[in-house]
């Protein structure tokens, strides 16, 4: 079957391949059957190119010519690491993403589909935040950094059209969760940190200590659902402004309703504790899923109980090799 750009089927670069959202794209894609014939999929990650090297980003794009791109590659942390770290998150994904929208522009790639995250939005704004918003106001001041990087790649997505017609868009996930995320405490993503730490209280039968208040409200995504949505973007998303990837705002949950459900799929029963002594982040960025809605009305979202359930049993099964 043709491309949605052309007679010819599509070679796909998905960047960051080894990665929480990469991973769900490659199921998707290599074992769900959203392959379409002819296509080829190639999914890299650091072990095959350093993204922040210019020379390397141009060889890896050589060697495997792609005509597409799904660019998921990031410096990423959790919250605390964002915190120590802003200048790092800023410099080196800046370098990265130029790298790869350059080389992109370069080699005459159709199409880019790049990652950017919900930290992305101002810190003062009203809610629910929509597309439009990006770029009102300063992001919340803990992860600056990766923050002003990753909304420059919407601002080079609207050079790049402006100047040389290129259609490169990008995709704004909530909070995504799923197998093969980083279940490190300091460093992962906040769920998957809460998973690894109710395990390991479970199995040594002590308290489970959660950073923070538990307050803030969060939409989140499984990962499988972000692995549909980005593979229809790459087909069928025409625009170059982003698009926002979420369920609805009636499915905000609290990070203490998020940890009494991790709680109950990995059958925890001790005592669960708040150190209010420690940084909630943004108490909300509520994102309104209008536009993807308008496109795909349809569209059925894991729901978020089961989510949990399925990361959760995936953590516990592959605990040796997860990344924690």
């Amino acid at each position: 079957m043709a491309s949605p750009n052309g007679s010819v089927p599509m070679r796909v670069l998905v960047t960051g391949g080894s990665g929480l959202i990469g991973k769900a794209i490659e199921q998707v894609v290599m074992r769900d059957g959203e392959k379409r014939e002819g296509e080829q999929w190639i999914f890299i990650s650091s072990k095959d190119a350093d993204l922040l090297d210019l020379e390397q980003t141009r060889a890896v794009f050589e060697k495997h010519r792609p005509t597409h791109v799904i660019h998921l590659a990031a410096k990423v942390g959790g919250l605390y690491l964002h915190m120590r770290e802003n200048l790092h998150f800023l410099r080196d994904n800046l370098r990265i993403n130029d790298n790869v929208l350059q080389t992109a522009h370069e080699m005459g790639i159709t199409k880019v589909v790049s990652c950017l995250s919900s930290c992305i939005f101002p810190d003062q704004t009203t809610y629910p935040i929509d597309e439009t918003m990006i770029h009102f106001g300063p992001p919340h001041e803990s992860n600056y950094g990766y923050s002003y990087a990753k909304r420059m790649i919407d601002v080079q997505n609207r050079a790049y059209f402006a100047q040389y017609g290129h259609r490169y868009t990008a995709v704004i996930p909530t909070n995504v969760f799923g197998p093969h995320d980083n279940f490190n405490e300091a460093e992962g993503h906040v769920l998957t940190a809460i998973m690894n730490k109710t395990y390991k209280a479970k199995r040594n039968n002590t308290t489970l200590n959660v950073w923070g208040s538990g307050k803030p409200l969060r939409q989140f995504i499984y990962s499988m659902d972000i692995g549909r949505l980005m593979v229809w973007v790459l087909r069928e998303y025409d625009e170059v402004d982003p698009i926002i990837l979420s369920v609805g705002e009636e499915d905000e949950v609290s990070i203490r309703q998020a940890v009494e459900m991790i709680a109950e799929a990995l059958e925890f029963k001790g005592q669960i504790e708040y150190d209010t002594s420690l940084s909630d982040g943004q108490l909300k960025k509520t994102a309104n899923n209008a536009k993807l809605r308008r496109y795909l009305p349809d569209f059925t979202f894991t729901p978020f109980r089961e989510g949990i359930k399925l990361t959760c049993d995936w953590f516990v099964k592959n605990y040796d090799h997860a990344r924690t």
